[in-house]
């Protein structure tokens, strides 16, 4: 099995702000905005207990965040898709993720597939709602942090199949729209989890619940978010076993019983060899313990 490490939501290049954590450590990872979308931010529920009725939708959070250089009315590229309540499902609806491109040119090369497991992150940051409206907290860190996940069922090339073999209810997903690149694929989640130690009750793809420190990467008190702290049997047993694109050795360093690694400035997909680290199997289970 691989483990991937996908960087998706809002970041500095595509929405410009972090994906806020909210006040009772829910993670809410924003889509990027995508001028070619049918979906308006206004369109995407998010139902929240904690958060004013005029806040239930994503357009409300994206404009108050991004001052409402982002507007409920702008639309966004909902991918990787992982909750079923966002928007209204067809009958046979499962979390799927989307990848075209140099990035899907790198999981193709990766040989990515059946029962392999993507692991969601992105730029968080912690926010409270003030007279109505979200803010950033002053001073809270910029922080990657694993927000959720989808095991390999299959793999779908909609330019190939044509859509003649695209399932019903996949067909209003991002990538089966036009202008993607001719390199495009669907991952399509398994219904049910299926790893080591970790029960077969949990869905194959979905959000993690809350912020849990033992999901964040970023090591704390760095200035950089791209800075990460990891168990220490990430360290490569060798460069060409590495987490893809850190294979100069160079970016890691042993302190006691974790690693610290200078991650990449650019890339979205990093990928992880479980073959050659079989300490991967608990390490999941740890995750998925708190979700």
């Amino acid at each position: 099995m691989k483990v991937i490490l996908s960087r998706k939501g809002f970041d500095s290049a595509n929405g410009g702000v972090a994906n806020p954590i909210l006040p009772d450590g829910r993670l809410c990872p924003l889509p990027i905005p995508d001028a070619r979308s049918e979906r308006r931010y206004a369109d995407m529920r998010f139902a929240h207990a904690g958060l004013p009725a005029t806040h239930q939708q994503l357009g409300a959070l994206v404009s108050d965040l991004t001052n409402g250089k982002i507007g409920a009315n702008d639309r966004g590229h909902l991918d990787p898709d992982l909750d079923a309540d966002h928007v209204v499902r067809a009958a046979g609806w499962r979390p799927a993720f989307g990848q075209a491109g140099a990035a899907q040119g790198h999981l193709h090369n990766q040989s990515i597939g059946e029962g392999d497991l993507f692991l969601f992150y992105g730029w968080f940051r912690q926010v409270e709602l003030v007279n109505e409206r979200l803010q950033y907290v002053v001073n809270a860190p910029d922080v990657h942090v694993i927000y959720g996940w989808l095991q390999v069922d299959s793999v779908c090339d909609p330019g190939c199949d044509a859509g003649k073999n695209i399932s019903t209810w996949l067909r209003d997903h991002p990538h089966c729209g036009p202008g993607f690149a001719r390199r495009n694929a669907i991952y399509v989640a398994r219904k049910r989890l299926t790893l080591p130690d970790v029960g077969g009750t949990i869905e194959g793809g979905g959000l993690f619940s809350t912020y849990h420190p033992n999901r964040q990467l970023t090591a704390t008190a760095r200035t950089l978010r791209s800075q990460w702290r990891l168990p220490g049997w990430f360290y490569p047993t060798a460069p060409a076993h590495a987490l893809s694109y850190h294979g100069q050795m160079a970016r890691w360093q042993r302190c006691d019983d974790h690693v610290l690694l200078q991650t990449v400035g650019r890339g979205q997909e990093f990928v992880l060899d479980c073959a050659h680290y079989p300490q991967c199997a608990a390490w999941l289970a740890e995750l998925f313990a708190d979700r």
